[in-house]
């Protein structure tokens, strides 16, 4: 209330959320639908005025994103944009803070910051756009192209193991694992507002087509001649049911994944793997992070995991009002000229 007047927001628009810069991503790029289903679920997801919005990036196609959102936004260097929007998260947890990264920016020199932001549980959010290749410098290998890719830094075959982003962030204790697809605008949309109502840490691997340095990687799950054999939708509570017509689905026997008919009579959906998304060990989201690690297996898409816990920047705001609750209020000049000074002439 101000002056006895009811000071209403007006509710925002995917409009409100885009800036008036010019997209400058090569034409047919996935990056394109991410930036679009950003934009449109915004408003959902916002309950703050904008102006508390944040964006962060490293290098990389993808990082040109903070330049599309008309909310505020930090182009950082390469591979910290987890570490800076740590900083701005932790310098005000009023703010909402989103990181917009590939997986050349993220997983390589990015790594060390990623791995600490999921261990920490900072209230971030993460968008992973994955194409598995660099494309902005032209198509060199990354840490998440399978093994065998060629590329113009491997032209007779990867040799190296590739990262698998989800497995990373589950080990690492991220409280919000989650993966969708550029080509499921629906589905990513949802994944979008699960992850912006999260209090923590919030992952989301999004297979991201490259139609230039590496078109169709992710083609056979989003055609529609093969994606219904090859997606598996995660919904917690629910049997793991695909294929077409929903006639197959995921048993599980001990740690170990089968695919059973349940059109045949043999097996029926009672049979099948329910999903838990808030199950108290990781060990089953683990499973599913490697499902498709078995190409006659479906890649699941969804929330893997999400655990609740205190995060981060809690965690500091809480101790400090606690230490200024039994120490008072602190003074930072008395500090640095306490104890032992010296004057340098």
């Amino acid at each position: 209330m101000a002056n006895n007047v009811e000071v209403k927001t007006a509710k925002y628009t995917a409009k409100d959320f885009t800036s008036d810069q010019d997209v400058r991503w090569c034409p047919g790029c996935g990056d394109y639908s991410i930036l679009a289903q950003v934009q449109r679920t915004f408003p959902e997801i916002i309950e703050t005025p904008k102006e508390n919005v944040v964006w962060v990036s490293g290098i990389g196609c993808s990082s040109r994103f903070p330049y599309y959102m008309d909310t505020y936004g930090i182009h950082g260097i390469h591979g910290r944009a987890p570490i800076i929007a740590t900083g701005v998260k932790i310098a005000n947890p009023e703010l909402s803070v989103w990181v917009a990264t590939g997986d050349g920016d993220l997983l390589s020199i990015g790594g060390n910051h990623f791995i600490h932001s999921c261990r920490k549980n900072i209230d971030i959010k993460v968008l992973l756009f994955n194409n598995r290749i660099y494309g902005l410098t032209k198509g060199q290998y990354s840490p998440t192209s399978e093994k065998g890719k060629v590329t113009k830094t491997t032209p007779y075959g990867s040799v190296d193991y590739p990262f698998n982003p989800l497995s990373l962030a589950l080990g690492a204790e991220e409280t919000f694992v989650s993966r969708t697809l550029d080509r499921n605008p629906k589905h990513l949309q949802e994944i979008l507002k699960r992850a912006g109502k999260h209090k923590g840490m919030a992952f989301i691997e999004i297979y991201q087509n490259c139609n230039i340095f590496n078109d169709g990687a992710f083609f056979k799950l989003s055609e529609k001649e093969t994606k219904d054999d090859s997606v598996l939708i995660l919904e917690h509570g629910k049997p793991m049911v695909f294929g077409k017509d929903s006639s197959k689905g995921i048993k599980l026997d001990g740690a170990k994944p089968t695919i059973v008919d349940i059109t045949n009579g043999k097996y029926s959906k009672d049979d099948l793997w329910v999903h838990d998304e808030f199950a108290d060990s990781p060990a089953h989201a683990m499973i599913l992070a490697h499902l498709d690690d078995n190409p006659d297996f479906p890649t699941p898409i969804g929330v893997f995991r999400q655990v609740i816990k205190e995060t981060y920047d809690a965690g500091i705001a809480r101790q400090i009002e606690q230490v200024t609750g039994k120490k008072g209020t602190g003074d930072l000049e008395k500090m640095l000229l306490g104890g032992n000074t010296w004057e340098v002439n």
